[in-house]
């Protein structure tokens, strides 16, 4: 019993220094960094897609997806915005399986976090440089936002950490848009209570210290669906349930009201093809209903060069985690996306 030290204490300069961002790069994160920003406010009304893999397992095989997504992207600028999920850090309601790469720099090594924390900044520094894309990535961990605070562009709180007090205090201290997602039970009391209070300034102790926040006003919510007592899904992307999320930011004088469909886990019941279904439907409500569409400006998208999902990395950019789209889907779906988008203009 009891906790182990394995390593001296990590010099987050010096972990920082072979991967900081400078001159072209810097500047080019920071205006599409301030493009996001614009999104969320509802001054740019392009759509946002938070697109990747489910796990960003393979260095080689991310960033071949991300060149490709860096090229479409080049062709739907005008109406989309896209963010490259590179997701380095996977929670298991057990705590068993694959955490991620910040945990196994090789899948099918041992657990070694140090230089996994050094692949993490490694993987999400090339992906910038090398294709121009920023990059998302879910906070499961708070004691590790400094070490890639200066990487990420976009952060996520997933289902199961939207409760937790300190996800909630540090993401009213993040300066970039954070995602929060309503729990695996669906109970969006505990998702706006959670954009409240990141939204508002806080006081707590971080990394041995006392810390004050600004609060982020680029707090906002991601719907993933739910599942109940029985292991039965619960999809929340439906017409009502959007009305309902509108309602509740109007109710507690949120501002931003921003609103993200994540297109797979509970809304899709992890049937990686039912993505393009939901998209779609999205797209009709969009349409239909003015205020939908003046809040509902995002999805999240699980995409992969491959279809579906395997136990072992045997077939090269294959989930190892949750099924995605392949590339080919993909590049057809962000297609349809914009073509729906510019008919709609015609």
């Amino acid at each position: 019993m009891g906790i182990h030290q394995k390593s001296s204490k990590i010099n987050i300069k010096g972990l920082k220094k072979a991967t900081t961002l400078t001159g072209t790069f810097l500047r080019k994160k920071q205006i599409r960094d301030k493009e996001l920003i614009n999104i969320i406010k509802g001054k740019d009304q392009r759509l946002l897609l938070l697109i990747g893999p489910c796990s960003s397992d393979n260095e080689k095989a991310v960033l071949e997806y991300a060149k490709r997504l860096s090229k479409l992207q080049e062709e739907v600028s005008d109406k989309l915005f896209i963010i490259m999920r590179v997701y380095t850090a996977k929670p298991r309601t057990s705590g068993i399986g694959y955490k991620g790469l910040v945990h196994q720099p090789n899948f099918q090594g041992l657990p070694d976090l140090i230089n996994g924390i050094k692949m993490v900044r490694k993987l999400h520094y090339r992906v910038i440089t090398e294709t121009g894309l920023t990059t998302a990535d879910e906070l499961v961990y708070t004691s590790n936002y400094p070490l890639i605070d200066d990487l990420v562009s976009y952060h996520t709180i997933g289902a199961r950490s939207v409760e937790d007090q300190e996800h909630r205090f540090l993401a009213s201290g993040i300066d970039t848009p954070v995602g929060m997602k309503n729990p695996t039970s669906g109970n969006l009391n505990v998702m706006f209570n959670g954009i409240y209070a990141a939204q508002n300034k806080q006081n707590f102790i971080y990394h041995n210290e006392e810390v004050e926040t600004d609060g982020n006003p680029y707090a906002h919510v991601i719907l993933r669906g739910a599942i109940n007592e029985y292991g039965e899904h619960i999809p929340n992307y439906y017409y009502d349930n959007l009305l309902k999320v509108i309602a509740y930011y109007k109710e507690m004088h949120l501002i931003n009201p921003f609103v993200i469909i994540d297109t797979n886990h509970d809304n899709s019941g992890k049937n990686h093809l039912e993505q393009i279904r939901i998209v779609r439907q999205t797209l009709l409500n969009r349409d239909w209903n003015k205020i939908i569409k003046q809040h509902v400006r995002g999805f999240m998208i699980e995409s992969y060069l491959e279809d579906g999902r395997q136990d072992k990395p045997d077939v090269f950019g294959k989930s190892i985690t949750d099924p995605c789209l392949g590339w080919k889907k993909t590049e057809l779906l962000v297609k349809e996306i914009y073509q729906t988008l510019a008919n709609k203009e015609i």
